[in-house]
């Protein structure tokens, strides 16, 4: 196995193991081995079948019937792969909208300028945003399905845990967010990403399986909100990290936090818009898997650090798209995290200046539907589940019971 390398002061950098001498809990070689058989285990028309059992939820909006409906559907799911299911119960109370500030015109809003972190554009951009408009769905089974408005009140998101046999007190955190907008079916933003998550907690639950470490498979709700489901999730929850309970019992209900792993939108990389507007409907050549990391948080350095582990793993163990390391990771839920804990976001394209820009014409889009992607979208996708399920795997010491 190639050793996993990082940047300090912008020159790459390597222990002499071959792992971060910052990441203490670098695996040893049985777990990298592991690694290999468990990245086999994930397949293609299992993912696709996963994502395409979240669309029929439609776009999942939170405050909706059909949002409540795909959070049972993902638990029943967690469930049915052995994976202990526990719930967060938050509230969101967003203030009414003023009808007077509606009548007010604003100058556009750019999406990139207010994303902290975000890189700065230049060049021709593509204006992007949320279709709020039902009658641009041409499905009217999906248009009907999408019809119910939201409502404030409480919230619900559901994660799974495999605990840890000998360091059950340390944890990683991968996850993703499960509602979605835009009047389509949420294929991309973020079933693909929920699927992913879904597939890694199938994948390590396996009863052959055992971690030395706990990994938590968390769903984010209401992310299209402003991350409320993850920011509940960190408010609620990051006092009680490491503390037995009840007292020499060896279980722990929150433990202490090594690294939380987002999952935003894994499909579409098809390139920058052309002069026209129009998209190139092939993949293009350089798709790959963007691994970010926010240079301004306050473990920037410990999430760099990370990124670049999973870029060897990637390298390693993906079988067909390569990863980038970029540190512009912004507006996704990892972002409630990168004050706290090493903290990145895989995603199909940098958030800011590509996504931000038009480099995906389904976001927030009636025709992010299923239907929309090919094999090629749907592998990238599996790619960045390789990527995330070998890192894991020997970040947490698994390892295949005899």
């Amino acid at each position: 196995m190639r050793g996993t390398a990082w940047l300090i002061g912008g020159a790459l950098a390597m222990g002499a193991s071959g792992a971060p001498w910052a990441l203490s809990q670098a695996p040893a070689a049985p777990a990298a081995d592991s690694a290999r058989t468990l990245v086999s285990r994930l397949e293609l028309e299992r993912y696709k079948a996963t994502i395409k059992g979240l669309t029929q939820f439609g776009d999942r909006r939170q405050g909706t019937e059909r949002n409540r409906k795909a959070v049972d559907w993902i638990e029943a799911q967690l469930k049915s792969y052995g994976c202990p299911t526990e719930r967060l119960e938050y509230e969101f109370n967003p203030p009414a909208p003023d009808p007077a500030a509606a009548q007010t015109p604003r100058p556009p809003v750019n999406p990139v300028a207010r994303a902290v972190g975000g890189g700065r554009p230049r060049g021709r951009r593509t204006p992007t945003g949320v279709n709020n408009d039902p009658l641009k769905q041409p499905d009217e089974k999906l248009r009907a399905l999408n019809s119910e408005p939201t409502t404030p009140g409480a919230r619900e998101l559901v994660y799974c845990t495999k605990v840890g046999t000998s360091r059950p007190d340390e944890m990683y955190i991968v996850g993703a967010h499960m509602d979605g907008h835009g009047w389509g079916e949420a294929a991309n933003d973020d079933g693909s990403g929920t699927a992913l998550v879904m597939e890694l907690a199938r994948v390590f639950s396996s009863p052959d399986v055992q971690t030395e470490r706990t990994i938590r498979f968390a769903l984010w709700n209401n992310e299209e909100t402003g991350l409320n489901g993850a920011a509940a999730y960190v408010a609620q929850r990051k006092g009680l990290q490491g503390k037995e309970d009840p007292p020499g019992s060896g279980r722990y209900p929150e433990p202490r936090w090594l690294g939380m792993l987002q999952h935003d939108m894994m499909l579409f990389d098809h390139g920058m818009p052309r002069a026209d507007g129009t998209m190139n409907p092939e993949q293009r050549p350089e798709a790959d898997v963007n691994i970010e990391f926010q240079s301004n948080s306050r473990m920037a350095a410990e999430s760099q650090k990370l990124a670049w582990f999973l870029h060897a793993a990637n390298a390693e163990y993906a079988t067909d798209y390569p990863a980038q390391v970029g540190p512009h990771m912004t507006n996704t839920d990892s972002t409630p995290f990168m004050d706290e804990v090493a903290a990145v976001s895989l995603r199909e394209n940098e958030r800011g200046v590509h996504v931000g820009s038009g480099w995906d014409p389904h976001w927030h889009q009636p025709t992010d539907v299923y239907a929309t992607f090919s094999d090629k979208d749907f592998m990238l996708g599996l790619n960045a589940a390789q990527t995330t399920l070998s890192g894991v795997a020997q970040l947490t010491g698994a390892k295949l019971k005899k």
